[in-house]
């Protein structure tokens, strides 16, 4: 107990200091970090499915389908336009179904 006392008063050594440290790291990687890289691996991979049909929505806010499959792009088709977007544009796909 007297230990522990000399420990909370400054008399342990730097590394113990560092602990609480240490611990806010691990708490914000465990909650911020990690579930985001997650995700981002997750869009990742469903980015690499898409193939013609497919509904989808891009950072911007355009909801549309995919006509055509590029290298690097998609060709959309929202309402009246045809558009051209990058493959990191894609923001996920549509669940939503038009009635």
């Amino acid at each position: 107990m007297f230990t522990l006392l000399l420990l909370f008063q400054g008399g342990g050594s730097a590394l113990v200091s560092f602990v609480p440290m240490l611990l806010i790291i691990g708490v914000f990687y465990m909650l911020l970090i990690r579930p985001q890289q997650q995700r981002q691996r997750k869009l990742q991979e469903t980015i690499k499915e898409l193939k013609a049909g497919d509904r989808i929505v891009t950072t911007g806010g355009v909801i549309g389908v995919i006509t055509s499959v590029k290298d690097a792009s998609f060709l959309i088709r929202s309402e009246k336009s045809i558009l051209e977007i990058a493959r990191t544009a894609v923001a996920g796909i549509d669940e939503e179904v038009k009635s």
